[in-house]
């Protein structure tokens, strides 16, 4: 048993069952609250707990899994493609919206981690919490933050903003697919863009759409100011 544990491909199989399983259960219970991703790490880390298994021994099959992050964000481009017409009629608008997502999330983390006192090395950690993973923890490496507390922090974010997002959006009277789909993709990345998918084909381009933009606008906004303020 204690061979198993320690086995990448097992912890590799069981991630991505754990995930499809979790699927099943949200198409089951038609509940946005029920995540695939957070049943996945609910699952994963349970099994970790009982098994007395260590994040390095699990990180060796994640680190196969992370390495597809890259291709999958990339996969994104296909429904923006589709959605060439609505990009080029709302530019403009998608880049100031982006823009100032991006710095409102950034300034967010500032003023709260000044506001509860938090570590200069977990504020560095926390600023690209809203960005796409790879982009996230090269920022928070670039910054000297910790990459672990970034990626617990961006897939927290991805998962909040897919359960609350859509439902928040529709009260306080966005209608509007190409204002919902960038909504949610500059708050909430790829996992978020996953919901915004089952909403609309709109929703879902222009939020993958927001990923890339935010991903950039933030860097340079985390450049600038680093410079800056080193």
């Amino acid at each position: 048993m204690t061979d198993l544990f320690s086995n990448a491909a097992f912890w590799m199989a069981l991630s991505i069952g754990a995930y499809v399983l979790g699927q099943r259960i949200q198409r089951r219970m038609n509940s946005p609250v029920l995540n695939p991703l957070l049943i996945a790490a609910i699952l994963v880390g349970a099994v970790m707990v009982f098994s007395h298994t260590s994040l390095d021994t699990y990180n060796q099959a994640g680190a196969l899994i992370s390495f597809f992050l890259t291709p999958a964000t990339v996969a994104l481009a296909v429904p923006i493609y589709r959605k060439l017409d609505v990009l080029r009629h709302n530019l403009i608008p998608i880049l100031a919206g982006a823009s100032i997502g991006s710095l409102v999330s950034i300034l967010s983390v500032l003023g709260f981690s000044r506001l509860f006192g938090l570590s200069d090395v977990t504020t560095r950690s926390l600023v690209p919490k809203s960005v796409t993973t790879p982009i996230g923890v090269a920022l928070s490496e670039m910054l000297g933050g910790l990459a672990p507390v970034t990626a617990i922090a961006i897939v927290i974010t991805g998962i909040i903003g897919a359960i609350v997002l859509p439902t928040f959006l529709k009260c306080i009277g966005v209608r509007n697919p190409v204002q919902m789909g960038l909504s949610i993709g500059t708050a909430a990345h790829a996992v978020g863009t996953s919901r915004a998918i089952e909403l609309g084909e709109t929703e879902g381009a222009m939020s993958g759409l927001a990923i890339g933009i935010a991903g950039l606008l933030t860097a340079v906004f985390v450049s600038i100011g680093a410079v800056f303020f080193a």
